[in-house]
């Protein structure tokens, strides 16, 4: 799936889902309601295509991209435990992962402690078995977040 087709599963998947781009690189918001001013404060998945906020992917390459997207606490340290350290910037220094390897479910580089996770061009059967899957509990906490 190309990062096109990505934007768009996700818009028509999900409902009332708000894009934001900026530098190319898209936030996808929860905002059911077009008559209400939007609230571009907190994305439950983001789209990047380039290193513009950070280089641990190498997004800058032909044809790559990261799906970056938070769980909740409990599905994300089910995945990785918890991470050490004072940030997941710490994990990426480290080498602990291969930020740039293509269809590998990891911690975000940077966004990891707040339990955002990441992977780079998912291939179909970790996007049919992990990430649809993650992809649908963000937006439900999207959902919960404001309905509640």
């Amino acid at each position: 799936m190309t990062a096109d087709e990505m934007s768009r599963f996700i818009t028509e998947r999900f409902a009332g889902v708000d894009v934001v781009v900026n530098a190319d690189n898209s936030f996808y918001f929860y905002n059911p309601d077009p008559n209400v001013e939007p609230d571009h404060m907190f994305p439950f998945v983001t789209l990047m295509v380039n290193d513009v906020n950070d280089d641990y992917s190498d997004l800058d390459r032909p044809g790559a991209y990261r799906l970056n997207i938070g769980v909740s606490k409990e599905t994300f340290q089910s995945l990785f435990g918890e991470l050490r350290g004072a940030s997941a910037r710490d994990s990426a220094k480290r080498g602990d992962f291969d930020y740039t390897a293509p269809d590998q479910l990891m911690p975000h580089p940077v966004y990891g402690m707040m339990y955002w996770l990441c992977v780079v061009n998912p291939g179909e059967a970790t996007f049919e078995e992990q990430v649809l899957p993650l992809l649908e509990e963000a937006y439900g906490m999207a959902v919960r977040k404001k309905s509640g």
